[in-house]
């Protein structure tokens, strides 16, 4: 989806939840499971519609044929699912007032599982009914009209942003507790950007609302077309989610964005049901941080969680409660999940997750697991990104790179410091652009040896700033055209006012655009500017075991990259000059501020004297 596309649907969404508010019995936590279920309709209903041509080609083809498929056959084959007629949004939106909409909205949904059998029992179907009430049976219809407007050609990790949106705008209590967190489709795609999951399997063991899957579709459909591959999608994806509701969002969003796979309700601390070990080509994923309460006991004895050692107390813990007293828990749980990744991957898998940045100088036994992680050589590459890139949480955030093709080869780790890149979205939030993300991206793609990566992104960005800068010079020329027509007359003047501004601010946002993309090889070609990987003060650095050792096994970005000193161009005098004067007029403010202080205390004296 475009940002104006998305500003639209929260637009939708927050009209949505005042309807809900003033006309529903339901809490506020309980906003999403409604809404989620019309946008899947409206989605699955875009997704349909989309393929329908196909559908019907091939079934018109089959006509008479002994091998004839049914409708919905054809239509799972080449969609992933079947709407019948009942099930698709138009129907359900132009039905007659009087029809009892929440029926009909939980047979569509049954229709949907009928034909799916992947989504059986996760979409809602009761909840409309809680929609009535004695008085009013109009809220299901006035959701509907919300959402029909979505456009047709939306596309992206919708339900992850939605789910982002209940969370930010609701506190969720899904997306709050035990560490849990949304993790922003910005982070989620630099993730996927790193690693290049193309084709084969991918594991989250900790997958909330599906984002990283969606992501990384979305990706093999950007690199297919790159590469000019014509193969069909060879993604599989597995899942786990220890919550119910989550676990009903994630499958949803698999069916209406196509992809094939399970998601699996489970607890990856004591449960396994994909028999993780050795299995994948990809892992992702953004586990809960700090979890403290996970019993040892249970896990210890895991390959899974114990290869590389197990998070430990220095003496027995005891648990948080009388009932609890004899329970030994981890210190920690970032150790199990960091375990957890690396074991999961196949020889030369790949993996990426969000940890807390306190993981990377961890001490005691995880710091002993991360000196084990370091010399396997299984570690490929730490990333520190910006605060507050979070909706839930400002928890600063690194994410580390797991490589198994560098298994057995001298350990060296690429350590890239992004706090200073970033998008102020608003005063509390940040994300990435694609083109930070890029370019970020190229650093790891430079270490890996693909060099003509940059020369792709570089030539990418020149014709995009060509592009504009032919656009903005068209433009600049009209604005021009406009201002020599200038008409008498009051309401004419008052017009052609408004003409040029409108051509003014159209040539301004095509000139930024140029200036954007200018800005971007610059960004590129001042810091590589020999097409090759080198290390970057205040960016990035390609770490030793020798040099990681002498940092005590720290796997902190900021302790290798360094900082970048400003030169201020003044000799030491200057400075020294500079600094008295400063100093003069600090003390020259705190003298008045102490004046002032002394006047507002008499006059507030005085004030109670006359009363």
């Amino acid at each position: 989806m475009t940002a104006e596309q998305l500003k639209e649907l929260e637009d939708r969404l927050w009209e949505a939840a005042d309807k809900l508010r003033a006309n529903s019995g339901l809490k506020a936590n309980e906003y999403s499971t409604p809404v989620l279920g019309l946008i899947f309709l409206r989605f699955a209903s875009i997704r349909y519609n989309r393929i329908k041509p196909e559908i019907d080609t091939e079934l018109k083809a089959q006509k008479n044929s002994r091998m004839q498929q049914s409708e919905a056959e054809i239509a799972i084959a080449k969609c992933g699912f079947y709407l019948p007629k009942e099930a698709q949004y138009e129907y359900l939106l132009n039905l007659p007032e009087e029809v009892d909409i929440a029926k009909a909205l939980k047979e569509a949904m049954e229709h949907i599982e009928k034909y799916k059998p992947e989504l059986q029992d996760s979409l809602p179907k009761d909840e409309y009914y809680k929609l009535y009430t004695a008085e009013d049976r109009n809220l299901p219809k006035s959701l509907l009209k919300i959402f029909a407007n979505i456009p047709d050609d939306a596309t992206g990790d919708v339900f992850g942003k939605v789910y982002e949106y209940f969370l930010s705008e609701f506190a969720l209590a899904e997306g709050q507790g035990g560490g849990e967190f949304f993790t922003p489709i910005s982070v989620v795609k630099l993730m996927v950007e790193i690693i290049e999951p193309y084709k084969g399997t991918i594991f989250d063991p900790a997958c909330g609302s599906g984002g990283m899957f969606v992501q990384s579709s979305y990706f093999v459909d950007r690199r297919k077309e790159e590469l000019h591959d014509s193969d069909t999608k060879d993604l599989m994806v597995y899942g786990a989610e220890k919550t119910s509701e989550t676990v009903k969002l994630a499958r949803m969003n698999l069916a209406v964005n196509g992809l094939r796979g399970e998601i699996i309700q489970a607890n990856t601390y004591y449960e396994d049901p994909f028999d993780c070990y050795g299995k994948f080509d990809y892992v992702m994923a953004n586990p809960p941080f700090n979890v403290d309460d996970v019993n040892l006991d249970k896990v210890k004895s895991q390959q899974r969680f114990n290869e590389y050692g197990v998070p430990q107390n220095k003496t027995k813990s005891s648990g948080k409660s009388k009932k609890e007293k004899n329970v030994n828990t981890v210190p920690n749980a970032n150790y199990l999940w960091i375990n957890l990744f690396a074991t999961s991957l196949k020889s030369g898998g790949k993996a990426a997750l969000v940890m807390a940045n306190s993981a990377s100088d961890a001490r005691h036994s995880e710091a002993d697991i991360r000196k084990n992680l370091i010399k396997s050589g299984v570690i490929g590459g730490m990333l520190t990104l910006p605060k507050n890139m979070f909706y839930t949480v400002t928890l600063p955030a690194t994410l580390w790179f797991f490589n198994k093709n560098r298994e057995g080869k001298e350990p060296k780790i690429l350590f890239i410091d992004a706090r200073n890149i970033f998008r102020q979205v608003d005063r509390a939030h940040r994300d990435f652009t694609d083109e930070q993300i890029q370019n970020i991206a190229t650093i790891a793609r430079l270490y890996r040896g693909e060099n003509h990566r940059l020369t792709e992104l570089l030539d990418k960005y020149k014709e995009q700033t060509a592009d504009y800068e032919k656009q903005a010079v068209k433009q600049l020329k009209a604005v021009e055209k406009i201002k020599a027509e200038k008409s008498e007359g009051e309401k004419d003047i008052k017009r052609w006012e408004k003409l040029v501004d409108d051509a003014e601010k159209e040539y301004k946002a095509l000139h930024n655009k140029q200036l954007y993309f200018e800005t971007q090889i610059q960004w590129l070609t001042e810091r590589f500017p020999n097409g090759v990987y080198e290390d970057v003060t205040g960016l990035c650095k390609v770490a030793t075991l020798a040099e990681i050792e002498e940092q005590e096994w720290s796997l902190n970005p900021g302790r290798y990259v360094g900082v970048v000193i400003e030169e201020d161009g003044l000799t030491e005098e200057e400075f020294i000059s500079e600094i008295k004067e400063r100093h003069n007029s600090l003390n020259t403010l705190n003298s008045k501020a102490l004046d002032l202080e002394k006047t507002i205390s008499q006059n507030i004296k005085l004030i109670f004297q006359n009363v």
